[in-house]
């Protein structure tokens, strides 16, 4: 007997997607960070972290909406993209604020740091 085929695809599993492994460490990193270093007064801080939960969240919301409508899959990553964007400009902010540099490209610091971030997916990591 041939394996049955379901009509919709199987949904949800976000958990082995990298880009939520990514967007989980991100949110833990930015939780972190926003209570280390941000006046706890800065509204900043609600916004860092909320922006990088709803990275995280519709990176979820996409996966298992994506065995009824592929489109909402789309829609809710294109949404996680847009927050993880308006996550990186509020750490560029804060570069800004405090007179301090981003690393270029090729700076060494920065290439370490992306191969470090390439071998480990997990938050388990942090």
């Amino acid at each position: 007997m041939a394996k049955e085929e379901s009509f919709l695809p199987k949904a949800g599993g976000y958990h082995n997607l990298i880009t939520f492994k990514k967007a989980e460490c991100i949110y833990h990193i930015t939780y972190h960070f926003a209570y280390r270093f941000l006046s706890n007064k800065d509204r900043t801080i609600d916004q860092m972290v909320q922006a990088a939960r709803s990275g995280k969240q519709n990176i979820v919301e996409g996966s298992v909406d994506s065995a009824t409508s592929k489109e909402m899959e789309i829609r809710l990553t294109n949404v996680a993209r847009g927050s993880l964007q308006e996550l990186l400009q509020d750490y560029r902010d804060y570069l800004g604020k405090k007179q301090l540099e981003e690393w270029a490209i090729d700076d060494e610091r920065r290439q370490r740091t992306k191969r470090l971030c390439r071998q480990h997916n997990d938050v388990a990591f942090l």
